[in-house]
């Protein structure tokens, strides 16, 4: 490597070192915050719905059941609605982690080409390098990627309780059953729709805008990360 001018190597393996571990530690303070922000609202939705069982209970799931249903599941669908923007942007924060990481193996790899078979994550910054990073043991794991996350699994739920809310507000209007099936499944359905458009749009977004400082190359060396 051609090290530049007045460049110390062992103070600028410090320095990167010291970078590295700030950011671990901030990608680690920010999981720790959103799983405590799901569990708030997981114990949130909980709470509302037992209270509206119980306002049911008392009655008789008549007379004013259909307004109290309305009014309480509204307010968990803001709570939630909250927290799915949270979660979304903490999952484009922890995206920026590793990108930010794996500029550092880059440039450990300057200082020190011979640790390139014992680096499990990637050195590159595009999407590729990204990739490799979050499942370094093989292929991609594709859509149960996605399908596993957060983002996904607060949606869902949020979609769940949007279905049941214009179910309730269907059921004020004096809708036959049926009808209020048809109209909680389908506003569920669409609101899961776009929050997944909504969350593809902003991650590709994201790439569109970004440049790669240490793209992949074309044709990658073998990975032995595993020997």
């Amino acid at each position: 490597m051609e090290e530049r001018p007045g460049t110390d190597p062992d103070n600028r393996a410090q320095l990167l070192a010291t970078e590295h571990s700030s950011v671990l530690a901030s990608r680690g303070t920010t999981q720790s915050e959103v799983l405590t922000r799901i569990n708030m609202f997981l114990t949130f939705a909980s709470a509302g719905l037992v209270s509206l069982a119980l306002v049911g209970q008392a009655t008789d799931f008549a007379g004013d059941f259909a307004v109290y249903s309305i009014v309480i599941l509204g307010v968990v669908t803001l709570v939630g609605a909250l927290t799915q923007v949270r979660v979304t942007n903490v999952s484009m924060e922890d995206l920026m982690y590793v990108v930010a990481m794996n500029r550092l193996r880059a440039s450990y790899l300057e200082l020190e080409p011979t640790i390139a078979p014992f680096l499990m994550s990637s050195p590159h910054d595009d999407l590729a390098g990204v990739v490799r990073t979050y499942y370094f043991l093989g292929p991609s794991r594709g859509f149960s990627q996605i399908a596993g996350s957060s983002v996904v699994f607060i949606a869902a739920v949020n979609s769940a309780v949007i279905g049941l809310l214009a179910a309730a507000a269907a059921s004020s209007s004096g809708a036959p059953t049926e009808l209020r099936v048809i109209v909680g499944a389908a506003l569920g359905i669409a609101y899961f729709a776009a929050s997944f458009a909504w969350g593809a749009s902003v991650y590709f977004r994201f790439w569109r805008a970004y440049t790669p400082q240490h793209p992949t190359p074309e044709h990658p060396a073998p990975h032995h990360g595993g020997h």
